[in-house]
């Protein structure tokens, strides 16, 4: 597989380093490494990109930013733009959840909390580091990026 504009600008930088990608090597250690760093973010989206589950990276990512909030209105505007995005019966990007935890939080998306979406968002991640991560460490998108950067 090509590497795509996204997997060429992820291997240019990573968020905890000074060098281009040097933790590249720590990708393979975890999901939470990989997860932890903006380079491997990218790199992982790109990946799901090709599997056709990109949402799932998304929302999570989505999420993680949604927890950042401080103010309600920010925090209705954001849950409301989440849920349409990815929660919602036939939403545009709908991650796989099931029915209970879907219609909890359709139930209560008129008054948001910033763990709304907790238990949604930890079905996604260990759906990705059940399924997903496994593949990417052998994908060839993972695989150029250790042979270019890593040091194993």
């Amino acid at each position: 597989m090509q590497r795509t504009l996204l997997t060429e600008m992820a291997i240019k930088f990573c968020c905890f380093s000074q060098e281009p990608v040097d933790d590249v090597d720590s990708w393979g250690e975890s999901i939470e490494k990989l997860l932890s760093c903006k380079a491997g973010q990218m790199a992982f989206q790109d990946f799901l990109k090709s599997e056709y589950s990109e949402e799932n990276i998304l929302f999570w990512l989505a999420c993680e930013e949604y927890k950042k909030i401080t103010s309600a209105p920010e925090m209705i505007s954001m849950a409301n733009q989440i849920y349409t995005e990815f929660v919602q019966t036939e939403a545009p990007r709908q991650v796989n959840i099931d029915s209970g935890t879907r219609t909890n939080i359709t139930n209560n998306i008129s008054e948001p909390t910033l763990s709304s979406f907790d238990t949604a968002q930890k079905m996604i991640f260990s759906l990705m580091a059940r399924d997903c991560y496994p593949r990417f460490l052998k994908s060839d998108i993972y695989q150029s990026v250790l042979q270019k950067h890593g040091k194993s």
